[in-house]
């Protein structure tokens, strides 16, 4: 809950944040883009580091280190001293994740994993969607320090539980040694992935040091696939992904992350820039989405106990195709009931993707390697939704610089120059209307129609981009199948 959570209820603290410590807008970003950058790096890793030591130890670690990060945050004088310990907590938040779903592998029976996993589901799915929610009322009400507070005692908690009921796991063949070359080629790899991606936006697609980066990451993949084969114990062994479902559903991940997060980034700014809403009643309109996956999440793994998970995976990605279809047809003034319809069909759409997914990842991977599995999964998702973010934002700003020139002039607006026009059009790719002080009230209200149009024509194609994302991602589903090796777990002896 901690690591979802805070991937989600930090963006409302950040105006907040800004004013108080005086920081720059480029600080700001850091605040999300360290946490990210760390945790996704890490994540596999993290996960092999379970594999050697036990996941319960990590998991333990894991809590407590991102515990006292977020306290460390709370008490913080500095944007330098608040992006370090986001990069802390991002390392160990790495460290808990993937060790929840080994410990979820190794603790539960083939029969209840997959309910196991649609109860972690549910709860990721709620923390992500109820951030903003919890993030608006601690920032309104009481200050943004609370945001991180808030985890201290949540830590404290998990950590008592987690030291009393938790069982330490050890599978027979667990690696004894560390494929040092293969971390650090791993680790350079993602890092220019992920800094492409996050700088991409500011950069350009077109610009030289984006597609370097691009090109650093696809050889440093190169070198570390080359590796893997000559290492005694390598950290990922390619034989892994002989496993057809296993490769599917890392790829299913990536495309559900890149449809979600992506479309979902743009609809914050709808409901906030276009409709005027405060972050918590923005928060409280999703309520459907988070409702649909609280509920959808269990019954999804119950489902996928007895059907399988194929055509709940392949049902969920048309839901969610069809959910996303039906967002790039809302408009400025389109009524709650139905963005509640659109949310909540996303929602339902989402939940057996969530538990599918991750049950035919870790379920095909062998015992031993259920952490870099739990790993695997949740980078990509990580690398998913940075994906969505960076293209359906390309999309968008190619979309809003393509017709916001035309709209302009078609609606009799004083024309701009290319500095103003560049400007013009970074607000409205936001939902922004760019109204210079003093504007007349009446071309003041024109420059709003102009720019909320354009921002839905943007929204309009980045959702029906999303929704063909999705629907490839209905053919990749029937390339599933239940875990191979999920009999393994809960046969494993404990310490």
């Amino acid at each position: 809950m901690m690591v979802a959570l805070d991937g989600t209820i930090v963006a409302i603290a950040n105006p907040a944040i800004q004013k108080d410590l005086n920081a720059s807008f480029a600080d700001v970003q850091w605040i999300t883009n360290g946490y990210f950058l760390a945790l996704a790096v890490t994540l596999i890793t993290a996960g092999k580091l379970g594999d050697r030591f036990g996941h319960r130890q990590t998991f333990l670690i894991g809590v407590v280190g991102f515990a006292l990060a977020s306290g460390v945050i709370g008490l913080s004088d500095s944007i330098a001293m608040v992006v370090t310990f986001r990069v802390f907590q991002g390392l160990f938040g790495a460290l808990l994740m993937p060790a929840a779903l080994g410990l979820l592998r190794a603790t539960f029976p083939a029969e209840k994993l997959n309910m196991a996993i649609g109860i972690w589901g549910m709860v990721i799915g709620a923390s992500t969607a109820g951030g903003p929610i919890l993030g608006g009322v601690l920032v309104e009400h009481v200050n943004w320090q609370s945001v991180f507070f808030i985890n201290v005692p949540v830590g404290v908690l998990a950590v008592a539980l987690g030291a009393w009921i938790l069982l330490d796991h050890r599978a027979q063949n667990a690696p004894r040694s560390f494929d040092i070359l293969g971390i650090a080629l791993l680790s350079a790899a993602m890092f220019c992935l992920v800094w492409a991606l996050i700088k991409a936006p500011d950069w350009g697609w077109g610009d030289g040091k984006t597609w370097a980066f691009v090109g650093a990451s696809v050889l440093g993949f190169a070198l570390f696939a080359l590796w893997e084969t000559k290492v005694k114990e390598p950290l990922i062994p390619l034989g892994l992904f002989r496993s057809v479902p296993l490769s599917a559903g890392v790829v299913l991940m990536v495309l559900m992350a890149i449809a979600f997060m992506g479309g979902l980034f743009f609809v914050t700014f709808y409901l906030q820039n276009v409709h005027g809403m405060t972050p918590i009643d923005a928060g409280l309109h999703l309520l459907p989405l988070t409702g649909m996956m609280i509920v959808g999440s269990p019954l999804a793994g119950a489902l996928i106990t007895k059907a399988g998970p194929r055509v709940p995976l392949a049902g969920g990605m048309a839901l969610t195709a069809i959910a996303m279809y039906g967002m790039s047809t809302l408009a400025t003034d389109t009524g709650s009931a139905v963005m509640s319809l659109w949310f909540a069909l996303l929602g339902l759409g989402l939940a057996p993707v969530m538990v599918g997914a991750t049950e035919v990842i870790v379920g095909n991977a062998a015992m031993e390697l259920s952490g870099v599995a739990g790993g695997l999964q949740q980078a990509a998702m990580q690398i998913g939704g940075s994906l969505g973010t960076a293209v359906l934002g390309a999309v968008m700003a190619s979309k809003v610089d393509s017709d916001l020139p035309g709209n302009w002039k078609d609606a009799g607006l004083p024309p701009l120059t290319g500095a103003q026009l560049d400007q013009a059009s970074e607000a409205v790719q936001v939902g922004m209307a760019p109204v210079a002080k003093g504007t007349p009230e009446e071309i003041a209200a024109k420059v709003t129609e102009v720019a909320h149009d354009t921002f839905i024509s943007g929204m309009s194609l980045a959702s029906l981009v999303a929704a063909g994302v999705a629907g490839v991602a209905v053919l990749v589903a029937f390339l599933t199948k239940r875990g191979e090796n999920a009999e393994a777990g809960a046969g494993v002896g404990h310490i």
